[in-house]
């Protein structure tokens, strides 16, 4: 799941939608060794496409991730609509996954609230530049339920903290879930995503450098931790 959109709904993409005079066009694609979305495996090896555009801070984003190892990895497809403005930013994602919904033919087209594949977010965040604070909360579709069996509007807050060290670029992320779901398997307040990735320019040609990164991450949660890498593909 975006991941991550751009900016805030598309951190998984680490694609920023920033206010420009003319049209800004994003095409890119992340390959990792495996899909880890919020502190939860979600899949191995997958290929993540993004495109997007973006004007005076207003962005719309396609992001997807199909795995290339496991015939039987979900397949995704997002879409994001956002704006930013200074630090501030606002968005909206619609997640769409080919099956662990309600529609096990994983049809694109069907909306009905009590059959859908799809999940609405909404965000809000700022952007301090030594931090960043981001929230997300499910407002629509297949959301998870709470302890009484009711839509839980599932909620996921992230504070992010980059810096500079030995020439590589790093973030160190702290994730955490403030009530019971069961779209992220918690019991209440829970951390469920601690983070630290670094990523690298390598250069090819004088013209060319290949963005890879690496990250730990750690989901107390459910007792799991992950070793990612990756690298993007970009014009």
């Amino acid at each position: 799941m975006k991941k991550i959109v751009l900016m805030a709904m598309m951190m998984a993409t680490g694609w920023s939608a920033m206010a420009q005079d003319t049209v800004e066009t994003t095409v890119a694609a992340d390959f990792v060794n495996q899909y880890i979305w919020r502190g939860q495996d979600l899949g191995n090896t997958a290929i993540q496409p993004t495109l997007g555009v973006a004007y005076k801070g207003l962005s719309l984003t396609a992001w997807g991730s199909v795995g290339v190892t496991e015939a039987s990895d979900t397949k995704e497809f997002d879409l994001t609509l956002a704006y930013t403005a200074g630090g501030f930013n606002i968005g909206i994602t619609d997640y769409w996954f080919n099956q662990n919904g309600l529609d096990p033919d994983g049809r694109y087209f069907k909306y009905d609230a009590h059959g859908t594949n799809h999940v609405f977010e909404a965000n809000i965040g700022y952007d301090f530049g030594f931090a960043s604070l981001q929230a997300y909360t499910n407002f629509a579709g297949n959301d998870g339920f709470n302890k009484d069996g009711k839509r839980a509007y599932s909620t996921y807050v992230e504070l992010a903290a980059p810096f500079k060290l030995a020439t590589v670029d790093w973030t160190a992320s702290l994730g955490v879930v403030p009530f019971y779901t069961s779209f992220y398997g918690t019991e209440g307040f829970a951390v469920t995503n601690l983070a630290l990735k670094a990523t690298k320019d390598i250069a090819i040609t004088d013209k060319f450098s290949l963005p890879v990164f690496a990250g730990v991450v750690g989901n107390p949660c459910s007792q799991k931790a992950y070793l990612v890498f990756g690298f993007t593909l970009q014009p």
